[in-house]
Order: C-alpha cells, then sequence, then structure tokens
C-alpha cells in the first residue's frame, strides 16, 4: 500500500483529512517527515536540508492560502554533530524568516538514519482557508514559479562534482509560496501544493473537486536549471511535470480574476489549461492537448 492508498484507507474516519493542512478554529496546521535514504541526496547540506524540511511543511499553510506563524522540528540522527546540528537549524530559522514566520525549537532523537518531521502552523486570513474541492468549470488553471527545480537538482547531486553539488543545495533552498498563496486566497476557487509533481496534483484537484482538467503542455513555465540537465523537449517536459518535490502552488481561479491575480502574486502565476466538466467513469481525468497525462509523480511507499 502506497501513501495515497493508505490515505484513502483512513479517509472515513478522518473527515478533516484530505487537504494540505488541517484548519482548526482558524489556525492550520501540517506535519511533514523526510529521510536522507529517500528525500536527501548525498552531498545535501544540513543548512539546505533544514531549510527544505521545514519550507515543505510552510508550502502546506501556502498552500490553504494561510499566514505562516512557526514551524517546529524533530532532528533524528545516528549521533549529534554540533556543527552538522547548528547548520540545520540555521536553515529552518532562515526559511521561516522568508515567510515571516519564526522557528521555535523541536525535539532531538537518535535513529538509523538522518530524519526529521516538521510542524508548521498559520492563520486563515478573512479570505478563509482555500481547499482542494472548490474548483469549477471554466476556471482557469494556474501555477506559482517555474517547475523542474528538484528534478534538476537531483542529477546535479548524481554528478558529484563540488560545482554541481553547491548548485543543487541552492536550488533545494526553494522559498515557500505564502505570499502568493495569501494573494491567491480571496480569489482561488481550489489550491494545493505540488510536492507531488504537476501531473499528480493536477490529479489530486480534478478528483477533489470532481472534474476535469485540459492542460496545455507548451504553458507549464520550465525552471532554468532544467536545460543544464535535459536536452529533448520531451525529457524537460518529464522532469517538470512528473518528479515532483517543486512546492509551487497549483490553482483554479476564475477566469475574469487570472490577470488581477497574477499582478498581486510575488512568484508569478501562469495559466497552464483549463478546468472542465467531469468525464464519465473510466474517461482520463486530466488531458495534456489530445493525450491523457499520466497520473505519475512522488509517491512514497512506491518501492
Amino acid at each position: 500500500m502506497n501513501e495515497r492508498d493508505a490515505l484513502r484507507a483512513i479517509a472515513a474516519d478522518l473527515p478533516q483529512a484530505g487537504d494540505d493542512a488541517a484548519v482548526i478554529d482558524g489556525t492550520v496546521i501540517t506535519t511533514d517527515m523526510l529521510h536522507e535514504r529517500t528525500d536527501f541526496p548525498p552531498g545535501t547540506t544540513r543548512y539546505a536540508a533544514g531549510w527544505r524540511a521545514v519550507g515543505a511543511s510552510l508550502s502546506d499553510v501556502a498552500a490553504m492560502g494561510a499566514a505562516a506563524s512557526a514551524a517546529v522540528a524533530v532532528y533524528a540522527d545516528e549521533a549529534f554533530d554540533r556543527e552538522a546540528l547548528t547548520r540545520f537549524v540555521a536553515g529552518a530559522v532562515d526559511v521561516c524568516e522568508a515567510v515571516g514566520a519564526e522557528y521555535v525549537g523541536g525535539d532531538l532523537d537518535e535513529h538509523v538514519e538522518f530524519t526529521t518531521a516538521t510542524t508548521a502552523i498559520g492563520d486563515v486570513t478573512d479570505a478563509g482557508p482555500v481547499t482542494r474541492d472548490g474548483a469549477r468549470p471554466g476556471d482557469a488553471l494556474c501555477v506559482t514559479g517555474e517547475w523542474g527545480r528538484s528534478a534538476a537538482a537531483l542529477r546535479l547531486f548524481k554528478r558529484g562534482n563540488d560545482a554541481a553539488i553547491e548548485r543543487a543545495n541552492e536550488l533545494f533552498r526553494f522559498t515557500p509560496r505564502v505570499a502568493d498563496g495569501l494573494a491567491l486566497a480571496p480569489s482561488a476557487t481550489a489550491m494545493m501544493d505540488s510536492s507531488d509533481g504537476l501531473a499528480r496534483s493536477c490529479h489530486q484537484l480534478a478528483e477533489a473537486s470532481e472534474v476535469g482538467i485540459e492542460l496545455e503542455r507548451d504553458a507549464v513555465p520550465v525552471h532554468p536549471a532544467v536545460e543544464e540537465v535535459a536536452e529533448a523537449s520531451a525529457e524537460r517536459f518529464e522532469l517538470a511535470a512528473h518528479f515532483g518535490e517543486d512546492f509551487e502552488l497549483l490553482c483554479a481561479v476564475p477566469e475574469d480574476e487570472v490577470d488581477e491575480v497574477e499582478e498581486a502574486c510575488p512568484a508569478g502565476l501562469t495559466r497552464i489549461g483549463t478546468v472542465v466538466e467531469e468525464r464519465d467513469e473510466g474517461d482520463p481525468l486530466v488531458l495534456a492537448g489530445d493525450e491523457p497525462l499520466p497520473d505519475r509523480g512522488f509517491t512514497h511507499g512506491d518501492e
């Protein structure tokens, strides 16, 4: 059973689950766990790991259209090294400061591999939380930023030379789109972060909102780093759409509000498709051009 199947199995017992974060009395709360074996390639600095781990939870706050307020983390390793721990905390502090939040500590533990569990909280604004289930036919499908950043970083880590590893660690330090989520909250009918990849996120949003999606391949904004590691256009789209871990926002916005919202998003907003009526059972939820877009991306437990 992979992560998505496990979530479906417990959905009936946890009706508040299913979005990027839970909402309790105007507070959003979310938690994530990352492991050295699956999430931090050889060469990842502890500073980048602290930034990325806490940033992943802050990205969930952003996806709810909430203002980030604080984060904590569990730091576990085979043994404690002062320098490694100090650098991890520095990364966690800096990513919080980048979005106006505060890193307030956490817990230490021993474990068989470097592992971190992070929790972030935020505050819902007057616009209210934005969930995944409100997209409507006719809405524009939009994304923030550029895609393929993490896929490019992984390929650079694998090169193993100092310059490539330095560049990969830089790419791993993404900025959570909290400011963009706040700008989108008054208009977006549905929103989520893209930790599982663009293609899989489109399927998740379509399923939650009971709609279909028509995607324009050439409209997807690809991160410049992808050009450093990929050659053919098909490979560039593969890295941008199916790898995951980019932590951008995917959202549905009413057609007549796209231009106004685009101007308010610091990371930029790009229309990549349209929300359409739900298709018949057995038909593809998401089309890219005339072809079904495979529901393929990052999932814990696929191995």
